[in-house]
């Protein structure tokens, strides 16, 4: 079980560049990065628990989705959504001992976790949640348009984690 831990790190300023420049180097998010630190400096990185994390993130980044478009605020909710969406393809990874560092990893993985179950249309759900990531940056998606977006990578999430408890079982 995961327990939400929120803290704040007080670090010297070159720690602190070093850190924002490798989530940078690697497109995680510091959150991500220092999750996954932690994990690797107690020893605590097994699959379980990196695909535990993933899940958490991505629970924690659907529900500020969620809050940010009630607020209106269309490009956060997007990012968000995209976000929890590449925590959920990043937590079936890790259950299975793969790790995703890239935008190509993420694609590359949905391609091959698709052919799984086909009739899930994995890749087009993965293409909107790619959509919204780009929304972010140009923020051209009407608000019907985020709104739709948001639902689809709520369903794409929950069949992810149906895939999850299936390799848990195996």
């Amino acid at each position: 079980m995961v327990h939400i831990l929120s803290i704040t790190l007080v670090l010297p300023k070159r720690a602190s560049s070093a850190l924002a420049e490798r989530a940078r180097v690697e497109g995680v998010s510091i959150e991500e990065l220092d999750a996954e630190l932690l994990l690797e400096k107690l020893d605590a990185a097994d699959p379980d628990a990196k695909a535990e994390l993933h899940l958490k993130l991505c629970e924690r980044y659907l529900s500020e989705a969620e809050a940010y478009l009630s607020k209106g605020d269309y490009v956060q909710a997007s990012e968000k959504a995209w976000g929890a969406a590449s925590q959920a393809v990043k937590a079936i990874a890790a259950k299975r001992g793969a790790i995703l560092r890239s935008h190509r990893d993420l694609w590359k993985f949905i391609t091959e976790l698709s052919k799984e179950r086909r009739e899930w249309k994995l890749i087009e759900m993965f293409h909107i949640a790619n959509s919204l990531h780009v929304n972010f940056y140009e923020n051209w998606l009407t608000a019907e348009a985020v709104e739709r977006g948001i639902g689809a990578v709520k369903l794409f999430v929950k069949k992810l984690i149906k895939l999850l408890e299936q390799t848990a079982e195996t």
